[in-house]
């Protein structure tokens, strides 16, 4: 009599279990709280942007005119530069093997020329003691002789110049004070010379740091240049400082792409507004370094109204 009714029971409890497992199953997981505290506005109405702090100079890259293996680096990340510091230095042993052969051409030239003097002064001599003595072709050929001697001389001492300032730009210094940011050559290294995509040194005047902002161009035209700014740290939105309008780059460019994300529009255009803040208020922020930027502006509506006629 119970064994007729066992496996009824049983179908009946797998339909309950089955029911209660698809009822709580297929609700959602608790959303994870953000890692991270976003940070809030500090202004009612406001325009959002992307800030990426840079060197008040923006930021240089470093290049040499003349390519060749890096033999001497006479500085390190963090140090700080004057104008005419040495930065680094490229081989010029081949440049003094040639200053060698260019001194002694001036020195053979120095002889020549002493010469060549010497020959014009012995006929001057005799031509005053008797004019009938030498020609006149004779006589002027001395004097042209010397005034030859005197130009090779003079090439000769052009010549070791060049040199000289070939040595000298092989060691390339700081045009401007500031911060060696980032350095991307090494001892033996081989440095090319022109424009390159990672460039072998980055230098800034850290004293007065800035944020390039980007600002949709949907935003560009609520923006106004003597309105309040802030900036945050991401990660810590408790650190922020107030902001100080410098320049705007009067050209909408296309927004570069920061995170690398494919679904991070790039197709969006974007105004750059260029703020500048004391270092000293937040030491924990480098160049390079992005920042959440809000800049107060009035309410879209309200422009709507101010626009009507």
């Amino acid at each position: 009599m119970i064994r007729r009714y066992i496996v009824p029971l049983l179908a009946v409890a797998g339909y309950v279990i089955a029911g209660v497992v698809a009822l709580f199953g297929n609700n959602p997981p608790p959303a994870a709280p953000p890692p991270v505290q976003s940070a809030m506005a500090p202004f009612s109405s406001y325009i959002a942007g992307a800030g990426l702090v840079e060197a008040s100079t923006e930021n240089i890259a470093v290049g040499t005119p003349a390519s060749g293996v890096v033999t001497n680096i006479y500085v390190k990340q963090g140090d700080h530069v004057k104008p005419g510091d040495p930065l680094f230095m490229i081989d010029d042993r081949d440049l003094q093997a040639q200053l060698l052969a260019a001194v002694a051409k001036i020195r053979q030239a120095e002889a020549n020329l002493t010469k060549a003097k010497d020959h014009m002064h012995r006929g001057e001599v005799l031509h005053g003691v008797n004019s009938g003595a030498l020609s006149i072709e004779d006589f002027n050929d001395r004097r042209f002789d010397a005034a030859i001697s005197e130009t090779a001389l003079a090439t000769a001492k052009a010549e070791a110049e060049q040199i000289r300032q070939k040595i000298k730009i092989n060691t390339v210094r700081a045009l401007i004070p500031g911060q060696i940011l980032q350095i991307n050559i090494h001892l033996g290294e081989y440095a090319q010379s022109g424009a390159l995509s990672s460039p072998l040194m980055l230098l800034g005047d850290d004293n007065q740091m800035h944020i390039r902002v980007n600002i949709d161009e949907n935003d560009s035209w609520r923006f106004k240049a003597g309105a309040s700014a802030m900036a945050f740290v991401r990660g810590n939105p408790t650190l922020k400082t107030p902001l100080r309008f410098v320049r705007v780059d009067p050209y909408i460019i296309p927004k570069t792409s920061l995170t690398g994300d494919s679904p991070e529009r790039t197709d969006t255009r974007v105004l750059q507004v260029i703020y500048s803040f004391d270092p000293s208020t937040l030491p924990m922020v480098y160049a390079g370094q992005q920042m959440d930027v809000f800049v107060a502006a009035p309410p879209v509506a309200v422009q709507g109204r101010e626009r009507r006629p």
